[in-house]
């Protein structure tokens, strides 16, 4: 009789763990993908307006010291007069310049 009502014990124990397992895996839900095709572009940062912190985040290959140089070379020389004049920033050179031109204005 012991053995009876032990192995029903164990029984119930383990259904009771099996639901739950089941239970727990059917409110996880996948994390959704998304695509970058449909994400909307960040605006165009403006070279005579951005600081360096945005510099700094939104620019590939400018990190602290260029973002700094940038705004630098903006307060000593004033606004920007066109894209290009930022490789006479020291530290950006073509190879940033052409990562970055599409996210640049002077407007």
């Amino acid at each position: 009789m012991l053995k009876a009502k032990l192995s029903s014990l164990l029984f119930a124990v383990l259904a009771s763990m099996s639901l739950a397992v089941a239970a727990a895996e059917t409110k996880t839900q996948p994390v959704p993908v998304v695509n970058t095709a449909e994400v909307a572009p960040v605006g165009k940062i403006n070279l005579n307006t951005a600081d360096v912190a945005t510099l700094q985040r939104e620019l590939l290959g400018v990190g602290a010291v260029k973002a700094q140089a940038i705004v630098a070379y903006r307060d000593e020389h004033g606004d920007f007069a066109s894209v290009d004049e930022l490789l006479e920033v020291k530290g950006i050179g073509a190879a940033t310049l052409e990562k970055n031109r599409d996210k640049l204005s002077i407007n």
